[in-house]
């Protein structure tokens, strides 16, 4: 069976008053792997339970193929799923487990056997086809479920939390794995969690989810160098954020009263939101005409982590392997154009005019190049 196309057109689930999910759009292309990504209660959850049909819309469609499923019940959904749990049935071997699924389809036995051979033989199981899940380590059980969820070749994948039961090392290589059966099997898949650099590395674009909506659509550059909205830009990487209010088109006077000389100049004026992340921040000593004041200095191995504070009392966090400073020094902060994000008053990126010349905008304020 060839991939299939998904659309999700204005996508809504309400629980009383509250919307869980809110007008979600979305294009999945076949074969395409998106990954559901945002912090818990984001709606994440929801819009994958209503795709696999274990939840109803409350408005809005979902088309496979262009032909909407949403009337219809899971099983007649020719979707695999595999569950944070694994949900593996404990007194079912392996291979049983595996072949659950062509039997609730009625699949011939010779031509089910053939198939829970290929797919233990795909997640490298075949040995332990006689074992029952019990006697399998936690990513042998998930790559139990993986192969399930591909038996009965799915139109779509959908995966809820797959690697969060396992520890740091074997995630990254079960995020790895899974990801390689999908693109050489072509499988157009949903994939939720709440860890970035699990997102990260397994998405081909991440949907960036908070309260219900959708704040961001893209790859995972485009998500990291051009967030569109601070949420974004905190969540993913951790920027930092400095609010306060275009004083003009190159300087942001802070909510506490600090000014800070931008690296471009942006359109308009009024409440304005500065992010800018920490490996792109570059620390110098300038004497007096410092912009901040050291407060830590961390050794992380390949980085040191700075914490400064400016003068109105925010704290920037400034990550790279440059110079140590140590608490108490007076340093300036630098960053370029192409680092810095600005955001005006709804949130969504200012437009930027041009790049400004270097600046110091006064004693103990913060420089930006």
């Amino acid at each position: 069976m060839s991939a299939a196309a998904l659309q999700l057109r204005a996508l809504s689930r309400q629980f009383g008053t509250h919307y869980a999910v809110r007008g979600v759009d979305l294009d999945v292309a076949p074969g395409e792997m998106i990954v559901l990504l945002g912090p818990s209660g984001c709606g994440k959850t929801t819009t994958l339970r209503m795709l696999a049909g274990f939840l109803s819309a409350s408005s809005g469609d979902i088309l496979l193929d262009g032909a909407s499923i949403a009337a219809l019940p899971p099983h007649r959904r020719d979707i695999g799923i595999v569950f944070q749990s694994y949900a593996l049935f404990p007194h079912l071997s392996v291979a049983r487990n595996v072949r659950f699924g062509l039997e609730m389809r009625r699949v011939p036995r010779a031509a089910a056997d053939e198939r829970v051979a290929e797919m233990l033989r795909l997640v490298k199981l075949d040995r332990f086809a006689d074992r029952l899940p019990r006697q399998l380590s936690g990513g042998q059980q998930q790559r139990v479920a993986l192969a399930r969820a591909l038996a009965i070749r799915p139109r779509l994948l959908l995966l809820d939390e797959p690697l969060s039961n396992l520890d740091a090392a074997l995630r990254q290589e079960m995020a790895r794995e899974i990801r390689i059966l999908q693109r050489e099997g072509g499988i157009t898949s949903i994939v939720v969690t709440h860890d970035q650099s699990e997102a990260m590395a397994m998405a081909d674009r991440l949907v960036i989810m908070r309260d219900g909506v959708v704040e961001q659509v893209g790859s995972q550059e485009e998500v990291y160098e051009r967030p569109a909205t601070p949420f974004v830009a905190s969540f993913i990487g951790q920027s930092n954020l400095i609010r306060g209010r275009l004083a003009d088109a190159g300087t942001l006077v802070t909510e506490g009263g600090a000014r800070v000389a931008l690296a471009a100049r942006y359109a308009g004026a009024g409440a304005a939101c500065l992010a800018v992340r920490p490996e792109s921040i570059r620390l110098a000593a300038k004497g007096g005409s410092a912009g901040g004041v050291v407060r830590l200095c961390t050794y992380l191995g390949a980085v040191l982590e700075h914490v400064v504070r400016l003068e109105d009392g925010t704290d920037l966090i400034v990550r790279g392997a440059g110079e140590r400073h140590e608490a108490g020094a007076r340093v300036s902060l630098i960053w370029s154009a192409a680092a810095e994000r600005v955001f005006d008053a709804d949130d969504r990126p200012a437009a930027q005019l041009a790049e400004a010349e270097p600046a110091m905008t006064g004693g103990q304020q913060t420089w930006a190049r």
